[in-house]
């Protein structure tokens, strides 16, 4: 992505938490975007999203709503961290339909309305082996550094190449979030997993 200088609203939420961001991003031509909240149906094709299939963090069903935001580019396409913060977490997830490798990390902001202190936890998935390699928990990363890279299907959970970016405004438990949700759970999900567009700008 490129920063513009204008700035971005990102309605009621970005109030919430009062988050000001001094310019904003668009697309780059050649990369896609998939989009926050976005009904998926027929794409989630492995047992992971059936219903009975994984339960993670409390959210199961059949999943297929879209949580987070995909950003499609070129296998081993560096990811730059999105703001100064820390390794929460980072792993494999393996099953067949899933991140593939992850890095989850931890940020600390100041609302700008209440003066109230808040953590907020972003997971890139579907990453490259190659993003893992010197990593180690409560590493510090500042913005705009490469962290991370765009990973092949065959060490991305199976998919066309793309980073799955989310946000959540609880800490995981490991190095997973629910990347999609089913309908039943779509209200608390919102709640807790904001749109990206808070961070990234008006992608879309």
């Amino acid at each position: 992505v490129e920063e513009e200088p204008n700035g971005c609203g990102n309605g009621p939420m970005k109030k919430l938490l009062g988050l000001v961001r001094p310019k904003c991003r668009r697309a780059v031509k050649g990369f896609d975007v998939g989009k926050y909240n976005e009904t998926r149906p027929g794409m989630y094709s492995t047992a992971l999203f059936d219903e009975g299939g994984a339960d993670i963090d409390g959210y199961g069903g059949v999943r297929n709503i879209h949580i987070g935001i995909d950003i499609g580019g070129p296998v081993m396409t560096p990811i730059h961290a999105v703001d100064d913060g820390t390794i929460l977490h980072f792993g494999y997830n393996a099953a067949a339909g899933d991140y593939g490798h992850v890095i989850v990390t931890e940020h600390e902001y100041t609302n700008a309305v209440t003066g109230e202190d808040f953590k907020l936890y972003m997971l890139y998935g579907h990453l490259a082996k190659e993003s893992a390699h010197f990593k180690y928990l409560g590493q510090k990363v500042s913005k705009g550094d490469v962290i991370a890279y765009m990973g092949p299907p065959g060490e991305n959970g199976g998919w066309p190449e793309h980073l799955h970016f989310q946000l959540s405004l609880e800490p995981p438990s490991t190095h997973d979030m629910p990347g999609v949700v089913c309908r039943d759970d779509l209200d608390e999900a919102l709640r807790v997993y904001p749109d990206p567009r808070l961070v990234l700008g008006p992608l879309y």
